[in-house]
C-alpha cells in the first residue's frame, strides 16, 4: 500500500544513540507509571471506602509504592522442593518481558525535535501490522502464568494458571474483532495510521459498541477485578504466584501493572484519538497538536481509563467463573461478530456507491443493537437439579466445586 510506505518512512532512519534513548525513557516512563499506579490505585479505593490510605512515605504517601518495591527486593527468595526451578525462575521474566515490548510501537506525539534530531516521531517504532504484533506479543505473557503455575508444584497455582490463560484467549477473541472495525476504517493497521485517521472524529464515537466491547475485554485480559478469577484469594490462595517472593513475585506484580497501562494506552491509540487533544482544546487552541503537548494529552486519557480500572476494583464484586465464562463466549463474542458484519456491510455499501446518510445509518444500527441486547435479557430456564436421595452418602466432588487433596495426604482423607 503506497500511502503506508509514505507514512511510515518516518521510521527506521533514527541514530542507534536515539533508538537507544527512546527504549530507556519508555523503560523509565513504565516503571515509573507503575508505581504512580500502584499509588494511586491504594489511594482511590482508601477514599471509596472511607479510609485513609498511604501517607507516610513522602508528600501524600507517593514514595509508598517505592518502599514496597525495596521492601520485596530484600525479602527472603524462596524456591519450593517440588518447583521446577529453571521454568520457575523464566516465568516472571516470560510475563514482564512482553509488557514492555508492547509500548514500542504506540505513538506518544507527532514529529518533534528531539535532541537536536528534527523530525524525530515521538514513537521507538512503527510497522504495517502494528497492532497485531501488539496482540502477538501480549499474548505470550499468558505463557508466563501458566508456566509459573505447573512449575510450582501446588494444585492451586496450577489452576489458577488455567483458569489465566483460559480467561485471556477467551477475551482475546473479542477484543480482536473489536479491532476488525477499526482497522476497516483507518485502512491500515499501523498505529501512527489509525492515529492520523482519527483527527476529525474519534473512533470511540464512529465504532461506540467496538470500543466497549474491547474496555470489557481488556478488563478480562488484564485479570483485574471483577475479572481477576486467577488470583480468588478464598478459592486459589493467591493464583499462580502463591509459591512466589522476592523480586519474582514483584515482576509478576510489574507485569500486572505495566499491562494495564498497555491496553489503557490501546485504547487510547485505537478509539480516542491517541496523542490529539480532546475537541474543546483543538478548537480552541491551534498549537494544541504540535510540540510536546500531546503527550500531556495522551497520557491524561491513559490515566482516566487506569482511573477505571481502579474504580470497578472498588465497586464490583467477583464475578463466579461459569458466569465469566458464559458471558464471554455467549454474549461478548456473538455482540462483537455480529457488530463487525454490520461495519463490513456498511463499508462494502459505501464502497460501491450507494450513499447512505449519517442519521439512517445509525438508526438502522441502534435499532438492531438494541434487539441483540433484548435477546440477552430474557432470562434463561434454569435446569431442576434433582436432590439427592437421603440414604445416598454426600460427595462434595460431584457437580460442585471440588476442593483439590491436600498436598500431605490421599484422596482428600488424612
Amino acid at each position: 500500500m503506497p500511502d503506508e510506505r509514505r507514512s511510515l518512512s518516518a521510521f527506521g532512519h533514527d541514530p542507534l544513540w536515539l533508538v537507544i534513548l527512546k527504549a530507556v525513557l519508555i523503560f523509565l516512563v513504565l516503571v515509573l507509571l507503575t508505581l504512580f499506579n500502584i499509588w494511586a490505585e491504594r489511594r482511590v479505593v482508601a477514599r471509596m471506602q472511607h479510609r485513609i490510605g498511604p501517607n507516610r512515605w513522602g508528600p501524600f504517601g507517593l514514595l509508598q509504592s517505592l518502599a514496597d518495591g525495596v521492601k520485596l527486593a530484600l525479602k527472603e527468595d524462596i524456591i519450593p522442593k517440588t518447583a521446577d526451578k529453571i521454568v520457575f525462575i523464566l516465568a516472571p521474566v516470560l510475563s514482564v518481558v512482553p509488557a514492555f515490548m508492547t509500548f514500542s510501537v504506540i505513538p506518544f506525539g507527532p514529529e518533534v525535535n528531539f535532541f537536536g534530531h528534527r523530525h524525530a516521531p515521538l514513537q521507538l517504532t512503527d510497522m504495517p501490522v502494528a497492532v497485531l504484533f501488539v496482540m502477538a506479543i501480549a499474548s505470550v505473557g499468558i505463557y508466563g502464568i501458566v508456566l509459573g503455575g505447573w512449575s510450582s508444584g501446588s494444585t492451586y497455582s496450577l489452576l489458577g494458571g488455567l483458569r489465566s490463560s483460559a480467561q485471556m484467549i477467551s477475551y482475546e477473541v473479542a477484543m480482536g474483532l473489536a479491532l476488525v472495525s477499526v482497522f476497516m476504517y483507518a485502512g491500515s493497521m499501523s498505529t501512527s495510521e489509525i492515529v492520523a485517521a482519527q483527527e476529525q472524529w474519534w473512533f470511540g464515537f464512529q465504532l461506540f459498541p467496538s470500543f466497549v466491547i474491547y474496555v470489557i475485554a481488556m478488563v478480562g485480559e488484564t485479570n483485574r477485578a471483577p475479572f481477576d478469577l486467577p488470583e480468588a484469594e478464598g478459592e486459589l490462595v493467591g493464583g499462580f504466584h502463591t509459591e512466589y517472593s522476592s523480586l519474582k513475585f514483584a515482576l509478576f506484580f510489574l507485569a500486572e501493572y505495566i499491562n494495564m497501562a498497555t491496553v489503557s494506552a490501546i485504547a487510547t491509540t485505537l478509539f480516542l484519538g491517541g496523542w490529539r487533544a480532546p475537541w474543546p482544546i483543538s478548537q480552541m487552541w491551534a498549537g494544541a497538536n504540535e510540540g510536546y503537548w500531546p503527550v500531556l494529552w495522551f497520557f491524561a486519557k491513559v490515566f482516566l481509563f487506569i482511573f477505571m480500572f481502579i474504580w470497578l476494583r472498588g465497586s464490583l464484586p467477583r464475578l463466579r467463573y461459569d458466569q465469566f465464562m458464559h458471558f464471554g463466549w455467549k454474549v461478548l463474542i456473538p455482540v462483537a461478530l455480529a457488530w463487525t458484519l454490520a461495519v463490513a456491510a456498511l463499508k462494502a455499501l459505501t464502497n460501491s456507491g450507494y450513499q447512505l446518510d449519517r442519521q439512517t445509518m445509525f438508526i438502522i444500527i441502534g435499532v438492531a443493537l438494541v434487539a441483540l441486547l433484548a435477546s440477552f435479557m430474557i432470562p434463561a430456564k434454569e435446569k431442576a437439579v434433582a436432590a439427592p436421595a437421603s440414604d445416598e452418602p454426600f460427595d462434595a466432588f460431584s457437580g460442585g466445586y471440588p476442593v483439590p487433596p491436600m498436598p500431605a495426604t490421599k484422596d482428600g482423607k488424612r
